[in-house]
């Protein structure tokens, strides 16, 4: 290559190349994944806010990446999630879709709905949801169970693929008292479990299970027979785990979560971590029952 091709291709920062190797991985899709969850093979999702890391996951073979309104806190620095704005999530959901384009373009994106983007009405639900897929999302999450099927279903029913959220619900630390484990008693595991099949029955495609007991959490996995469970703080029994991109890298602003694992431990780059995050997920050694779950 000649100097001035070289100086034509060249980035000033060097996060991203200009252009990406063909990818060994065909994209992933909604019906690949529930392919994949049908014949028992474990889903990898981590969270990722920008163009670099999104990249970097997708070469590491993470098959979904959730741009989470976890960013306010790890990004933004906020006490809470609730003071994300669908305009932020926008944002951050460009970042992310361009920088899976500009390396393998394979792992399926999902956006968080951000606080009070979707309690209003379902109409609402729709125009906040069409506002990420316009940015780059394939699906949209939405939290908590009740009211929220109606939504699912009238999202789904409009070609917009859902991941539903149940068990600590960020968006509802207030109410819910803090950061603590949901479904402990017989009758708030009763209760998750309705909701549970309320969410699948509407058609969310996805489930994910935050700090819920290990047992609730493989027993709502083996009942919901198309619809995957994505579990963190959930035991190693879910269809799938996630974790927030910060905490399985050890660079948190705060107190490590119990049900997290440093994977830079031991890796000699970003990507190794995320290829041994993801080596683990599929190979059953993480989550440890006996230490990342309750």
């Amino acid at each position: 290559m000649s100097a001035s091709a070289e100086s034509t291709n060249a980035t000033p920062y060097g996060t991203l190349p200009p252009t990406a190797a063909a990818s060994a991985r065909k994209p992933i899709s909604l019906p690949r994944l529930l392919e994949m969850h049908a014949r028992g093979e474990k889903l990898t999702m981590l969270t990722a806010y920008d163009a670099t890391f999104a990249a970097v996951a997708d070469a590491a073979g993470v098959e979904c990446i959730l741009v989470g309104d976890s960013l306010g806190m790890v990004c933004q620095g906020l006490s809470s999630t609730m003071g994300v704005t669908l305009q932020t999530m926008c944002y951050h959901i460009e970042s992310v879709a361009r920088g899976l384009r500009r390396a393998q373009a394979t792992a399926w994106l999902i956006g968080d709905l951000p606080y009070g983007s979707y309690h209003e009405s379902r109409e609402q639900a729709l125009r906040s949801a069409a506002a990420l897929m316009q940015a780059g999302s394939h699906m949209v999450k939405l939290e908590g169970g009740g009211w929220t099927a109606d939504t699912v279903r009238f999202l789904v029913e409009r070609g917009i693929p859902v991941c539903a959220h149940l068990g600590l619900t960020p968006q509802t630390v207030h109410a819910l008292g803090g950061y603590r484990v949901q479904g402990k008693t017989q009758e708030s595991a009763a209760l998750m479990k309705r909701q549970a099949h309320e969410l699948q029955d509407a058609g969310a495609a996805l489930l994910v299970l935050e700090m819920v007991p290990a047992a609730l959490a493989a027993e709502l996995t083996r009942e919901l027979t198309h619809c995957a469970t994505i579990g963190i703080g959930a035991g190693k029994d879910t269809a799938g785990q996630v974790l927030v991109l910060h905490d399985m890298l050890g660079i948190n602003l705060g107190k490590m979560p119990k049900f997290v694992r440093n994977f830079m431990t031991g890796a000699p780059g970003v990507k190794e971590a995320m290829q041994a995050y993801v080596a683990a997920v599929k190979n059953g050694s993480f989550p440890d029952n006996t230490q990342h779950a309750w």
